[in-house]
């Protein structure tokens, strides 16, 4: 029974309505002073301060982690200092509006957003001012998605910030932005943006109805949100981009797709996305176009290498000896004459020896961490291979495979490239290739089934149109780049005239 609902609420979420879908909608409280100082009982720095305007006793009440002094003095105290004559509050106090007495939940979720209540008690009239005013964390290089070329500022948690961060590089209205507030308890922010002109409809409202029907308790980071967007929760890929450059975004945004960002969260989550593209990035379009093909290779060679390195190493070894040369066999059998695992539980315990080295070393601080991770791998490497436990090629090779499955940009990628790994050592230590044949066979498949809002996961290798071929493993001329990806299915298909000398 548990598995019948959990799918069918994927099924809900993901599949896209053929109108807009209705949800209940609570019962609304009327705003009055008590039930307002019901819904604040208990918490300490919500303030409450009787004035008396024109005669008129007012109840201010505010939160004093979300407002500044100074700004409380600038926006309230200071225009109503200055107010001349009987004029009324609401006119002096230009940035305010007029709260709906009908809907207290709305008032209460305004105050713990940072907002300023003006409570008049005389005549049941209430009036708001955003006075949000907390310390944000400045623009800075993005540290995770490091470039040589380019733009070096990226995202940040506040999502003003990051929208404006955004319309600064595209001054067009047709930058459309549709806020929601996702979160039974948390009444997180969450924007949805895209070219209207450019966007395909189908998948605008396909995003739309998916974030529109996400109910949970709240979100504390992008990636958890995004990964309830995903058509496919049960694969160890992710699905769709993810990205904190603002330059990537941008283009993402002009390339036709969707994008999701989460106030408080400095990621934007790009949709529809390929398993070809997180293994790109922008710096890929401002090298020379023969300098991007060959690191476009390379990544994703470094893929394919790092999936069946060791797990060779155990199939080699455990079933086909005959197929390495004599040399070489011999060098392997004299490196583990002293080893008493098999050779596939040798890989798995150096695999999770790396693993284990890997974590603790981004879960210590900055200096401490790569301390760990260059002395701990270098001693411990070491030890194993003197005391017997492992051979010298397989530290080596595990060396070379933990390297390459970090050259995706993407780190979820890269997660999933460890994960695949382990499976393909099991298969390689069961079946010797003929397991690894069949496990590949198995990750093709489910790669080929995979879609990202609907759209085929592994365009372009195979690609929705020709065009896409310009744009694929070897990238052409930026001249030649004249049509949007396939994957986009975008209204207009030209980024520019092609009579253009």
């Amino acid at each position: 029974m548990l598995w019948k609902w959990f799918r069918n609420r994927i099924l809900n979420t993901t599949t896209t309505p053929q109108q807009n879908p209705t949800k209940e909608v609570p019962n609304k409280e009327n705003v009055t002073l008590e039930s307002i100082k019901t819904k604040l009982k208990d918490i300490d720095d919500a303030q409450q301060k009787e004035l008396t305007i024109n005669g008129e006793k007012v109840v201010l009440i505010y939160i004093s982690a979300l407002v500044q002094t100074g700004t409380l003095q600038d926006l309230i105290f200071t225009p109503l200092n200055q107010m001349e004559g009987k004029l009324p509050p609401e006119h002096v106090l230009k940035n305010s509006s007029i709260a709906d007495l009908q809907d207290l939940q709305v008032l209460i979720n305004d105050i713990m957003s940072g907002y300023t209540v003006l409570y008049f008690l005389e005549r049941e009239f209430v009036l708001k001012v955003n006075t949000y005013s907390v310390n944000e964390r400045s623009i800075t290089a993005p540290e995770s998605e490091t470039t040589v070329l380019g733009p070096q500022d990226s995202l940040t948690e506040a999502i003003n910030t990051s929208l404006s961060l955004i319309k600064r590089r595209i001054r067009s209205a047709n930058l459309k932005t549709k806020i929601f507030q996702m979160g039974t308890e948390t009444n997180d922010t969450v924007a949805v943006l895209y070219m209207d002109h450019i966007a395909n409809e189908e998948n605008v409202q396909r995003v739309l109805h998916r974030v529109k029907n996400i109910e949970y308790q709240g979100f504390v980071g992008m990636p958890i949100f995004k990964q309830m967007l995903e058509d496919k929760p049960f694969s160890p890929f992710p699905q769709h981009g993810i990205s904190v450059r603002t330059d990537y975004t941008t283009e993402a945004l002009l390339d036709g797709r969707v994008i999701v960002m989460v106030d408080g969260s400095p990621e934007a989550a790009i949709l529809p996305a390929t398993f070809f593209e997180m293994f790109t990035t922008t710096e890929d379009f401002y090298n020379r176009w023969t300098t991007a093909s060959l690191l476009r290779v390379i990544r994703l060679g470094g893929f394919l290498v790092s999936i069946l390195l060791t797990s060779t190493y155990v199939s080699v070894l455990t079933y086909h000896p005959e197929m390495l040369p004599p040399t070489l066999l011999l060098m392997l059998s004299e490196s583990r004459t002293q080893v008493p695992f098999p050779p596939v539980l040798e890989v798995l315990i150096i695999e999770m020896v790396i693993e284990i080295l890997r974590e603790a070393g981004a879960r210590m601080p900055t200096k401490i961490g790569q301390t760990i991770g260059i002395v701990g791998g270098i001693v411990i490497g070491t030890a194993a291979v003197e005391a017997g436990l492992s051979s010298n090629v397989l530290i080596v090779l595990v060396a070379v495979s933990a390297l390459l499955s970090f050259l995706p940009p993407n780190y979820l990628m890269s997660n999933a490239i460890r994960l695949v790994r382990y499976g393909f050592i099991i298969a390689g230590g069961l079946l010797g290739m003929y397991g690894q044949i069949i496990f590949f066979a198995w990750l093709m498949n489910h790669l080929s089934n995979l879609t990202s809002l609907g759209s085929p996961y592994m365009t372009p290798f195979i690609p929705r149109q020709w065009t896409d071929l310009f744009n694929s493993v070897f990238r052409a001329p930026i001249n030649f780049i004249v049509t949007r990806s396939g994957m986009s299915r975008a209204k207009k298909q030209l980024t520019r005239p092609l009579d253009e000398e």
